[in-house]
């Protein structure tokens, strides 16, 4: 294995072809719709493709002897891959150039916390910098797979707290309890429920959930990463919101996110915003909307 262990193959037609290891897949991928394939006989080779909708429960179709579970390297990550019933596999590729950024800012040990942390990536890329990591999600399933992620990349000793959550409740708490973090990193879904079926709308409890981290941060801020795949939610727009939450105590930038396939196209993926305290040195990118 090497640290290019995934590749964006071919996208179009509302789909996405990828590499994952010795595995390729099919996928729904409503960002692909306004475009099309370029390399048609790649789709031919595809091991397994998944018929539903992306984040609907579907089924997966193997056209190849597909494993249930299987590892990759990612940047400097060793991660589990499984196909789930809702055609995802347990990485979100176009997070790793933000597992690069974590690592560049991390340049002294920092107490972070991580909503939403899903199966682990952001919580190694810190823990792996030196940082304390509060790791929290709400699935339990989840949070079990990101510590198997620890042991594959060989951090299962560095500190990190495993929490199975609610996200809001679980700062609330950390704020009633006293405590403080020099960084927060977030990846809300648009929708989900928490561990005693609170509902998680991101329409309506994003602002406040920002508000809350800087509460959390205010004494010893450092960061904050922000990543959001919800329709409307543009890079002006995330920035502003952020704005509004923090302030202008820091230099805070926003742009799109996307994953280059390998015939140098730009499939769209979501928005960053990043934040930074001014006394450390700022993200530069020209793409970045100041």
């Amino acid at each position: 294995m090497t640290a290019n262990d995934y590749q964006l193959l071919d996208f179009g037609d509302g789909r996405r072809l990828e590499r994952f290891g010795s595995i390729t897949l099919d996928r729904p991928c409503p960002a692909a719709e306004r475009f099309s394939p370029i390399r048609r006989e790649l789709w031919l080779q595809a091991s397994s493709r998944f018929e539903g909708r992306e984040n609907e429960r579907g089924r997966w179709i193997d056209q190849r002897e597909t494993p249930g579970r299987w590892t990759i390297a990612m940047d400097a990550l060793r991660l589990e891959l499984k196909r789930t019933d809702f055609g995802h596999v347990g990485v979100f590729p176009e997070q790793a150039e933000n597992w690069a950024w974590i690592r560049q800012i991390l340049s002294k040990p920092m107490k972070v916390l991580n909503l939403f942390a899903y199966t682990g990536g952001s919580t190694l890329a810190a823990a792996a910098a030196g940082a304390e990591v509060v790791h929290v999600d709400a699935a339990r399933n989840v949070v079990a797979w990101a510590r198997r992620n620890a042991e594959l990349s060989g951090l299962s000793a560095a500190p990190v707290r495993w929490i199975v959550e609610d996200a809001l409740k679980f700062i609330k708490r950390e704020l009633r309890r006293g405590n403080a973090y020099d960084a927060v990193i977030l990846d809300p879904p648009s929708y989900g429920h928490g561990t005693h079926g609170e509902v998680w709308r991101l329409t309506k409890q994003l602002p406040r959930l920002l508000s809350l981290c800087a509460e959390l941060t205010a004494d010893r801020f450092a960061f904050l990463l922000l990543t959001c795949h919800t329709a409307g939610y543009d890079a002006a727009t995330l920035r502003d919101m952020t704005f509004e939450a923090f302030g202008a105590g820091g230099d805070l930038a926003a742009r799109p996110l996307a994953i280059s396939a390998t015939d140098g196209r730009q499939l769209p993926s979501g928005v960053v915003v990043r934040l930074v305290a001014k006394e450390r040195p700022p993200w530069q990118s020209d793409t970045f909307l100041a």
